[in-house]
């Protein structure tokens, strides 16, 4: 597959002034308010803010399963307003079948399309094999680790070819280790493939390591308060993670990150128009020490 129709392929997003309501009557209330971004085709944009902050919400409304209270979210230029097959989505915990097998399970979106049994597996094979499921493929959900499901989950996601990738903190719930195995492996997989992601995380470093941009969102009713351009060249590999956390840049993105979760004041749109829309990564990485 040609990594240039590929790129062309992927979406373009566009957020214009969205608030999302949730609840009825009394107990309505207000999850995310007029937030605004663009995410270009193929880009991997992470969404980072406190927990509560509206994060899962606004990936909802991407995926079409929460509709805008007021403003749009758009999808090259068409509104989004349904699920749709071209959307992807992965979650914390995973969602295999636990009545079928994992070859099955990731072959799964290929059968709702109609194709053929032994033509979905044939690629349901190959792409556990590049997630290294391979000797794995007639075993059960129950019977794979959670790092295996989630490796399974995304497989199941990327089979289908998403022009979006939407992924609500799937690594949320693994140990450390095997956190930064799936960090790693989904980075390659997306250069192959080059779906737009949009990544949902609370994890500074996580968001630091796999985001081409980072949009910081405030307290509920989450906004964004701040975008975030990650400098650090591509590919990003594991072995050099130790060296990438001492850069200047890092430090300083990082600690901006921090400043900008531990706001704890409601967001006014006074504010917003004397807060940055982005960051000066020079400029913060001579000011960082």
């Amino acid at each position: 597959m040609n990594p240039r129709n590929i790129r062309t392929s992927a979406g373009r997003i566009a957020l214009e002034a969205l608030t999302i309501t949730l609840g009825e009557g009394a107990d309505a209330f207000t999850a995310v308010r007029d937030v605004n971004a663009v995410i270009e085709p193929g880009e991997f944009v992470c969404i980072l803010g406190p927990s509560g902050c509206g994060k899962s919400t606004l990936l909802s409304a991407l995926a079409g399963h929460v509709a805008a209270a007021e403003g749009r979210a758009l999808l090259d230029g068409e509104r989004i307003d349904r699920p749709h097959p071209e959307r992807g989505m992965v979650f914390q915990q995973h969602t295999l079948l636990p009545w079928r097998k994992t070859l099955d399970n990731v072959a799964f979106g290929l059968k709702m399309q109609g194709i053929g049994r032994r033509e979905r597996h044939r690629r349901a094979q190959a792409l556990l094999e590049r997630v290294g499921l391979g000797a794995f493929a007639h075993s059960y959900p129950a019977q794979l680790s959670g790092g295996m499901q989630q490796r399974a989950e995304i497989a199941r996601a990327m089979l289908n070819e998403p022009r979006i990738l939407l992924m609500d903190e799937p690594f949320g719930a693994l140990d450390a280790q095997t956190r930064a195995m799936m960090q790693a492996l989904l980075l390659d997989v997306w250069s192959e493939r080059r779906p737009t992601v949009v990544f949902v995380t609370h994890d500074i470093d996580e968001a630091l390591f796999l985001a081409d941009r980072i949009l910081v969102m405030s307290q509920s009713p989450g906004t964004v308060l701040e975008e975030l351009r990650v400098p650090f060249a591509r590919p990003r590999e594991r072995s050099e993670t130790r060296d990438l956390v001492t850069e200047p840049a890092f430090v300083a993105l990082k600690r901006r990150c921090l400043a900008l979760l531990r706001h704890r004041h409601a967001v006014t749109p006074a504010t917003l128009r004397d807060a940055p829309a982005s960051i000066d990564i020079t400029h913060t990485a001579q000011t960082a020490s």
